[in-house]
């Protein structure tokens, strides 16, 4: 069985939704799943400051938070993150930074990556991102498997992002299905490369 890790970070819920999403793809492919978000860096006064923060926040405050066990466990590990001027999030990048003991030894090579994101306006960030986030696999020797263009859905209007699923929540926009449907094509993708590689190394 594959174990999947869908980690992620998510403010006022649009990567949340994403990111449970991938969850339930992923155990749809038979995988063995962990949804995890990372901690909360920001001071209470900032989030109280923003009502959909302050909610999804407190929505979301007894979920698991993600450990380096989770990344040593996995895999396929999925990150979802909102983008801060073009950039991943610093919470996600935080948890990041904190692996670097099992990069030195190794534990994150050969690991499958691919990740996704949201912004509120179309053309906020969403690729340089996902693109960012890619520089740290490349340290790794993890094996970055993006959706491309591999699926129908990805010719989408909203969807046809070949780096990864991206949201655009302006005006609190929720996820639409083919936003959905697009999560859904990246993560069965990425179990799918993953098991193949799984497959190919039991042989070597």
């Amino acid at each position: 069985m594959t174990n999947v890790a869908v980690i992620y970070y998510s403010s006022t819920g649009h990567v949340h939704t994403l990111a449970a999403a991938a969850a339930e793809a992923a155990k749809k492919a038979d995988a063995e799943v962990r949804l995890r978000k990372v901690a909360e860096l920001a001071p209470q006064a900032a989030i109280d400051s923003n009502p959909a923060w302050a909610a999804h926040h407190a929505e979301t405050k007894d979920n698991e938070v993600a450990s380096l066990d989770d990344l040593d466990w996995a895999d396929v590990i999925l990150f979802g993150t909102p983008t801060r001027f073009g950039l991943p999030a610093a919470q996600l990048k935080q948890f990041i930074d904190t692996a670097g003991g099992l990069w030195a030894q190794g534990k994150l090579a050969n690991k499958v990556v691919t990740s996704f994101t949201s912004t509120s306006q179309t053309h906020g960030g969403q690729e340089s991102t996902l693109l960012a986030l890619n520089n740290t696999f490349y340290h790794w020797g993890a094996i970055i498997v993006p959706p491309g263009y591999t699926d129908a859905v990805q010719f989408h209007i909203k969807t046809g992002n070949p780096y990864g699923t991206g949201h655009v929540s302006y005006d609190n926009a929720t996820a639409d299905e083919a936003t959905l449907a697009s999560i859904e094509h990246q993560t069965r993708r990425a179990v799918e490369i993953a098991g193949a590689l799984k497959r190919g190394f039991t042989v070597a």
